[in-house]
């Protein structure tokens, strides 16, 4: 029987953040089968105040990070590289691979591509993505992955709420080494005879 192993963590607001409709954010990891990783992002706060983009085909997009989104960071230490992933509640998506710290480029394979459900009411926004890890070449090779979480909040009146798991000195850096806090590890699959 396949089960899952689950992390749960929760974001912080970085210090430099303005915007107050969000209250908090809850993370949780789960590994799906040896091939995906779901990630589920639980924010609550008053989102009648919070732009929440409109739904739409799941596509490639860049630029997601300037609006609402939720991001996961995948490394293998003690590589420097490391993979991004943008899931935006509109449904779009975007995919990184970097060689070293902010040195990379749109990953150009589109079988990467997650699947995202988004859900809202006026006191909370859920974001569920799934990611095929196995597409990943340098992830799939280890059973210990290391990951950093993080959101970008939109506020209606203008103004951004940043969040991670751990944010380093500074201005808000979802790309800096210390933000990948959370390590997981692949789970023994054991398939099932009865």
């Amino acid at each position: 029987m396949i089960s899952s192993i689950h992390s749960t963590a929760m974001l912080t607001r970085h210090p430099d953040s303005h915007g107050a409709s969000a209250y908090e954010i809850e993370a949780r990891v789960s590994w799906m089968t040896a091939e995906k990783i779901s990630l589920n992002y639980h924010l609550r706060g008053d989102t009648r105040r919070i732009r929440i983009p409109m739904l739409c085909p799941s596509r490639r997009a860049d630029g997601l990070w300037r609006h609402t989104c939720f991001e996961a960071f995948f490394a293998v230490k003690p590589t420097a590289d490391y993979y991004e992933f943008n899931f935006s509640p509109s449904g779009e998506w975007a995919a990184y691979y970097f060689r070293d710290y902010r040195a990379g480029a749109p990953f150009p394979n589109e079988d990467v591509a997650p699947s995202i459900i988004a859900r809202s009411a006026d006191d909370y926004l859920d974001v569920d993505a799934v990611v095929p890890v196995n597409r990943l070449k340098e992830l799939r090779q280890s059973f210990r992955l290391c990951l950093g979480l993080s959101a970008v909040i939109e506020e209606d009146a203008g103004g951004f709420s940043y969040w991670a798991l751990k944010h380093p000195p500074g201005s808000p850096d979802f790309h800096h080494p210390d933000g990948l806090t959370l390590e997981i590890e692949a789970p023994q699959w054991k398939s099932s005879t009865t």
